[in-house]
């Protein structure tokens, strides 16, 4: 599909994942409005954008204020004429046990990456529902699809919601359990949503990076006075704009039924689901990849 002229929003878009998405989706000719806390960030990727022909917009703000997220997308559908899609991307970790947690810091975490997520999807959506379906002429539906019960009438997309959740929702990770769930709550909700809009032209996708090189590692271990928890090992990490890429593909394919999960590594999308399927083994091998990280952290006798 051409996304040129189709409008993103995409948050957390100072670093990282969110910065990457940014600059890709903008040289495929969408235009581009970028939200962070960090507004000096956001001026410099805008003007980055701008400099090679892009169109861009910085809107400041935390996902954890809705009237913020409210105002990313009122202000992209302004500045653009409409809104197309929306990468909540925004969020955290940290690495501490989950007892070790003040409720506090389980609530602050779910106010980012989880409630950050439905903050800026739902002003989005109550955008692009409110635009008037469109249907394409009726597509030949095999017997077999028939039976499934797919419609002989493609809508033709809306809008296209992408959460960025991650390969950790599928597993609780040792020392990132409170990242791990938020991730599993915005995996189940994109599945959920998935099905409940299907019909309507919006497509609900969630992505799902492995280990990758931003500076996510460094905030978490600087919120948790140091590293306490186990990491991808420095082989299988990937470059944001691995990620970015993928989000773009999946855009891409928004008239041709998109995929609903979005993974950068085939083999760790198995690797993950071999873990959901032996949890045995899979909690064996957690507990030898947390035991050299505690061990490494004992002082020496």
């Amino acid at each position: 599909m051409d996304l040129r002229a189709l409008p993103i929003a995409i948050t957390g878009a100072s670093s990282g994942i969110g910065r990457a998405t940014a600059l890709a989706c903008a040289r495929a000719g969408m235009p581009v409005a970028v939200s962070a806390r960090r507004a000096d960030r956001l001026d410099q990727l805008v003007e980055e954008i701008k400099a090679f022909g892009g169109r861009a917009l910085a809107v400041p703000g935390d996902v954890s204020n809705q009237g913020d997220c409210r105002r990313l997308i009122d202000a992209t559908a302004e500045t653009f004429g409409s809104i197309y899609a929306v990468f909540a991307n925004a969020g955290y970790g940290l690495e501490r046990p989950i007892h070790q947690c003040s409720e506090q810091d389980l609530r602050d975490i779910f106010e980012t990456n989880f409630w950050g997520t439905l903050h800026t999807i739902r002003p989005a959506l109550d955008r692009m529902l409110a635009v008037p379906p469109a249907t394409v002429p009726p597509i030949p539906v095999p017997p077999t699809s028939s039976a499934l019960g797919r419609s002989r009438c493609s809508p033709k997309p809306r809008g296209h919601i992408l959460i960025c959740s991650s390969s950790l929702s599928k597993l609780g990770m040792p020392y990132h359990g409170h990242y791990s769930a938020t991730k599993a709550a915005q995996d189940h909700i994109a599945r959920a949503m998935r099905i409940e809009l299907r019909g309507t032209g919006i497509h609900i996708s969630s992505v799902h990076p492995i280990g990758t090189r931003t500076e996510l590692f460094e905030k978490s271990e600087e919120r948790s006075g140091g590293r306490h928890a186990p990491r991808t090992p420095n082989f299988l990490m990937q470059p944001s704009e691995t990620v970015a890429n993928a989000v773009v593909r999946c855009l891409r394919r928004g008239d041709r039924n998109p995929p609903g999960e979005v993974w950068t590594s085939l083999p760790m999308r198995l690797a993950f689901a071999l873990g959901v399927a032996m949890p045995g083994l899979t909690d064996r091998i957690l507990r030898r990849m947390a035991d050299k990280v505690t061990s490494a952290e004992r002082p020496a006798r």
